[in-house]
């Protein structure tokens, strides 16, 4: 699955992960100041999407371990059919591929992921609910942590990539618990 660039030049792409369906108030409105959405996976319900307002209006989101029909409303489940389990965006710059990760262990998970996709600029995954940005060699792999209320090692957290033709940056945000 990959979709066009939003934009030639540069956007801001906010990155979160593991809501179980309640998103941060303060991981929302970080997100009205992006261009574009992605999750992680474990969504946990389509009101989530529903409240991810970036600029552009794109949300891309992979399906997680809890992303299951037994765990979403009946009348929601047509659209969890519809949201893959690995994803590709292009970016300004180069392209983004995000997918749960589940199903890899944790020891060896970022080679692992550098070695399915090493097409990828930068590989975002979900399920440890720890913020992680391992950006020591290419391709990036960043885990923006548990954007909601379960899990959150300190807090509710997520980031933000400003990518642009030139150059690629990420900024890590954690909230207050």
């Amino acid at each position: 699955m990959s979709e066009p660039t939003c934009s030639p030049q540069q956007l801001r792409v906010a990155l979160l992960a593991d809501t179980h369906g309640q998103v941060d108030a303060r991981v929302l409105e970080l997100v009205e100041s992006c261009d574009i959405a992605v999750h992680g996976g474990d969504i946990g319900s389509a009101a989530v999407l529903a409240s991810l307002q970036p600029r552009l209006g794109r949300v891309y989101a992979v399906r997680g371990n809890n992303d299951v029909f037994r765990s979403w409303p009946a009348e929601e489940r047509r659209l969890l059919e519809r949201i893959p389990r690995w994803a590709s965006v292009e970016l300004p710059g180069g392209i983004l591929v995000v997918e749960h990760s589940h199903r890899l262990a944790a020891a060896g998970r970022h080679e692992r992921l550098r070695h399915r996709y090493p097409h990828a600029r930068v590989i975002v995954y979900g399920h440890s609910h720890q913020m992680i940005a391992d950006c020591q060699k290419q391709p990036w792999v960043l885990n923006p942590g548990a954007a909601g209320y379960a899990r959150t090692h300190g807090g509710p957290s997520c980031m933000v990539l400003n990518a642009s033709l030139d150059a690629w940056a990420v900024e890590e945000h954690r909230f207050a618990a």
